[in-house]
């Protein structure tokens, strides 16, 4: 890959992934709180702030390093914290807390898909 293309690849991706990264793990956080946990939300994580989300190894350096050597683009975002406990009905609102997250990309992609 030519470091031109590198760079437009990763000037066209990177907006995008930031906010999907970014609305997954807020959605988490949301979740946890809607539910009785405010563990993100004294943290500041509840937030579409994409620098509270960003994890140095998993969301940058790892995907720019696979990105280069042409592997397949992986990487993570910081997790949001939960206290499970702190949920007032714990078994069935992990759950709903788990699901958040890939909830939000897929309500992602099917607005994405009507848009564009």
């Amino acid at each position: 890959m030519q470091i031109n293309e590198l760079i437009q690849t990763v000037a066209i991706a990177a907006i995008p992934i930031l906010f999907a990264i970014t609305l997954h793990e807020a959605a988490h956080g949301y979740v946890a709180r809607h539910f009785g946990d405010n563990t993100a939300y004294l943290q500041g994580r509840i937030s579409l702030n994409p620098l509270r989300h960003i994890d140095p190894l998993g969301t940058v350096l790892l995907p720019l390093l696979t990105l280069v050597l042409g592997g397949v683009l992986f990487g993570w975002a910081k997790p949001v914290p939960v206290n499970f406990g702190a949920l007032r009905n714990p078994k069935k609102d992990m759950l709903w807390v788990a699901l958040a997250g890939p909830a939000s990309n897929l309500a992602m992609a099917f607005a994405w898909t009507v848009l564009f």
